[in-house]
């Protein structure tokens, strides 16, 4: 049974679509957490591969596995990621955010920002769950706001799981390389700071954060869902950081907010 405590909120450092199938640090990470965690009602992922004009939900019952990459060897595409929808709580989760005029996608999947990280969590894929896109026309500002009218959600069983990257510059990404560039390491550090005060007005005007952001924000998609998941954080609530490593230009910074 889901538990009737308040549950935890997540932001994942996702990487690679290969943590979804490799035995690596990562992946473990994630299964020890799904151990770890209350056992959730459903999950609303906020991923940085579902970017649209305007925001939606998911609102199938029974929402496909979007193989949503390239290059990537063939076990990787035969994955699937079969858990339920949950159309009642697309509902619900449109009325909360009643502001932003949220739309139900009847038709939509999962893309690997969710179940690359869910097939670890919650590997017999049994706990309902539904995504909520990235209006590309919002600030971060705007996208933090939105996430905060979601706060209700944590005590009715639903874990939000924000999937993305800190630092995410593919262009500048060496795979095979254990090169760990000044500047990415630099705009961890001063992101982990600004978490550790809660200094979230800072975080959500990313661009003022100087040079090194415009390298590890190069396009913002994969950083606005760590919005999401601060915007839940509570008064008293502590954070706990995990798998806060740089690789190349990818930051796998992640965090659990409230108590586990």
């Amino acid at each position: 049974m889901p538990s009737s405590s308040v549950m935890p909120a997540l932001f994942v450092g996702h990487g690679s679509p290969m943590n979804a199938i490799e035995d690596n640090a990562f992946h473990r990470s994630w299964a020890e957490l799904g151990r770890r965690l209350p056992r959730p009602r459903a999950v609303l992922c906020v991923s940085a591969h579902w970017e649209t004009r305007g925001v939606y939900v998911t609102g199938t019952s029974a929402p496909e596995t979007i193989h949503d990459f390239y290059g990537f060897p063939a076990a990787l595409f035969q994955v699937r990621y079969p858990a339920p929808g949950d159309p009642a709580l697309a509902r619900r989760i449109a009325s909360l955010a009643e502001d932003a005029h949220v739309h139900v996608d009847a038709g939509r999947g999962l893309d690997h920002g969710a179940w690359s990280v869910l097939r670890a969590m919650y590997p017999k894929a049994d706990i309902p769950v539904l995504q909520l896109s990235l209006d590309v026309r919002r600030s971060g500002t705007e996208h933090y706001r939105l996430a905060a009218s979601l706060a209700p959600l944590r005590d009715e069983g639903i874990l939000v799981l924000a999937s993305g990257n800190i630092v995410h510059n593919l262009a500048l990404f060496r795979f095979h390389s254990h090169e760990q560039p000044a500047w990415a390491l630099r705009f961890r550090t001063e992101v982990n700071a600004c978490i550790e005060q809660r200094d979230h007005r800072a975080l959500c005007q990313y661009e003022n954060l100087g040079p090194d952001a415009a390298l590890a924000i190069p396009t913002p998609e994969h950083y606005l869902p760590l919005l999401y998941a601060l915007a839940l954080q509570r008064d008293g609530e502590a954070v706990q950081m995990f798998n806060d490593e740089v690789i190349s230009a990818l930051s796998m910074t992640s965090l659990i907010i409230g108590d586990v």
